[in-house]
């Protein structure tokens, strides 16, 4: 079985950074929460498959977008998004 790992480009992680507050470093440890939810992004019209991690991470709940591509989780995007707290807490029973 291979392992799975994580990449991203410099530049999209800076500037995520800025616009969101958070590394791309910090966001991977989304998709190791237990209770994490993976959904697809339906509304992207790419060429490839892209998909929703919403997971606990510290003291909140982020949600990553991210694709795969060759055993790699390649994320594009993180923020600390209340949409996606409501849909972790409605799936997990979090009231």
């Amino acid at each position: 079985m291979r392992k799975t790992g994580f990449e991203w480009d410099d530049e999209k992680d800076a500037e995520n950074q800025v616009k969101h507050g958070i590394p791309f470093a910090l966001a991977q440890y989304a998709f190791f929460d237990q209770r994490r939810i993976i959904a697809e992004d339906t509304n992207h019209s790419g060429r490839e498959e892209r998909f929703y991690c919403i997971g606990h991470v510290g003291e909140g709940v982020i949600t990553v977008r991210f694709t795969y591509r060759n055993h790699v989780i390649r994320i594009y995007g993180a923020g600390y998004w209340r949409k996606g707290r409501r849909i972790y807490e409605e799936q997990n029973k979090i009231y």
